[in-house]
């Protein structure tokens, strides 16, 4: 099993290259290909870019996941982890694979950790953010409805009940009630890879503690700002404010999204995103 290791905390990664798809010939081109590295929201587990995954490496990308530190097959240090950690644990992974630059993408803690990677290091050809926020005392906060959703699991639920108790409002009403087989896949994913309940609280605290508002300005690399208009974690209005801080960014916003959009809407999310990547 492939590790980085970043002082001493050992961080689990996988690659996967173009010429491991359908349809690719080893070419020189293919083992040339530029490196999209995609980074993990709060206690999910590299689980959640398998909708990504694959279209990316079948775009010609080669692609790294990895599990943050306390999540998955990594190492899982005292607590708490600040967002500055994660983003040296993304540069060691980096490092690991011989990525000289590579495209940062990262979904709502996973896209501070990817704001903060811009900011500390000069490997990022460009940053894709999605459904997250820029912290600190203008960003738009998780609505009390949610919180209480997510931080009051009934007494008598089991490990399974209560991951579906908290997770329902990362997803839409319709998508939740339509995709019952896909929700116990993702409930069988996230027991098996996620954050331990400590770890997940040792990242929440380097989330809290983020804030890079007055420092986007510094971000010269373009950014895909990419939210869902439904998002009932972290609103909408949080790309608002990303898109008019940073000096490089297009923004994307889908019709109806959730915060779990680039699973709902996984297909136009790819489009999008893959569109950009190119572009840039």
């Amino acid at each position: 099993m492939p590790y980085a290791d970043n002082d001493g905390v050992s961080l689990y990664y996988e690659t996967t290259d173009p010429a491991d798809g359908p349809g690719s010939d080893g070419s020189r081109e293919e083992r040339d290909a530029e490196t999209v590295a995609l980074v993990e929201g709060l206690g999910y587990g590299r689980w959640m870019w398998r909708w990504q995954r694959d279209r990316l490496a079948d775009e010609g990308y080669r692609v790294v996941v990895w599990d943050n530190r306390g999540t998955g097959d990594s190492d899982e240090p005292d607590g708490p982890y600040s967002i500055e950690e994660m983003a040296s644990d993304l540069d060691a992974v980096l490092d690991a694979v011989g990525a000289e630059r590579a495209h940062v993408v990262g979904a709502s803690m996973g896209g501070m950790i990817a704001q903060q990677y811009a900011l500390d290091c000069d490997r990022a050809a460009s940053l894709g953010l999605l459904c997250t926020s820029h912290g600190g005392d203008e960003a738009v906060e998780i609505p009390e409805e949610t919180q209480a959703r997510m931080f009051s699991v009934p007494e008598d639920a089991d490990e399974r009940e209560a991951i579906r108790h908290k997770m329902k409002p990362a997803m839409t009403d319709a998508f939740w009630a339509e995709n019952d087989g896909l929700i116990e896949d993702i409930v069988d994913w996230r027991l098996a890879g996620d954050a331990s309940d400590a770890a997940r609280d040792a990242q929440a605290a380097g989330v809290v503690a983020f804030d890079s508002s007055d420092r986007l300005g510094d971000v010269e690399v373009p950014a895909l700002v990419a939210h869902g208009t439904a998002d009932r974690v972290l609103p909408v209005e949080n790309a608002d404010l990303l898109y008019e801080r940073l000096p490089n960014a297009r923004l994307a916003l889908f019709e109806g999204g959730s915060h779990l959009f680039f699973i709902e809407q996984a297909e136009a999310v790819n489009d999008r995103l893959t569109e950009f990547l190119a572009d840039v």
